[in-house]
C-alpha cells in the first residue's frame, strides 16, 4: 500500500445546521450538499482534505469525528489493517471504517479515479 493522503475529516453532529455554520464560519469555506455515493450531509469542495458534516446516527462513523485516508484499493488496505493488528469495523468497497492497533478509529476511502 502506498502512502495514504488525508482525504476527508468527517464530523457527526446533533444539530447539523449548527455544525455546518460553525465549520463554514471557522474555516471560511462552503459546505455543499453531498451527491450520490458521497452519502448524506455536506462537505467542502476546495483544495486539500475535505471537511464533512452529517447528522449523528447509530452507525460506526456516526458517533465521533473521523479522518479518512485515500487508498488505491480499499480491499487490500483492509487486509493490511488486520495484518498490522488493527480491526475493520465496517468493511466496504468505496469506503470503510477501521480501528488502528491501539483502538483509534479512522476511515479509508477509495482514491478518486481508482
Amino acid at each position: 500500500m502506498s502512502r495514504s493522503a488525508l482525504s476527508l475529516i468527517e464530523f457527526p453532529a446533533d444539530d447539523p445546521e449548527r455544525a455546518r455554520r460553525f465549520w463554514t464560519e471557522l474555516l471560511g469555506v462552503d459546505l455543499t450538499d453531498r451527491q450520490g455515493p458521497e452519502g448524506e450531509g455536506w462537505q467542502t469542495r476546495s483544495e486539500g482534505p475535505a471537511v464533512g458534516v452529517h447528522e449523528r446516527g447509530p452507525g460506526p462513523g456516526d458517533s465521533f469525528s473521523l479522518p479518512y485516508f485515500a487508498v488505491a484499493d480499499v480491499a487490500e488496505a483492509l487486509k493490511r489493517v488486520e495484518a498490522l493488528g488493527g480491526s475493520v469495523v465496517h468493511p466496504g468497497e468505496r469506503w470503510a471504517i477501521c480501528r488502528d492497533s491501539e483502538g483509534s478509529p479512522f476511515g479509508l476511502t477509495r482514491e478518486s479515479g481508482s
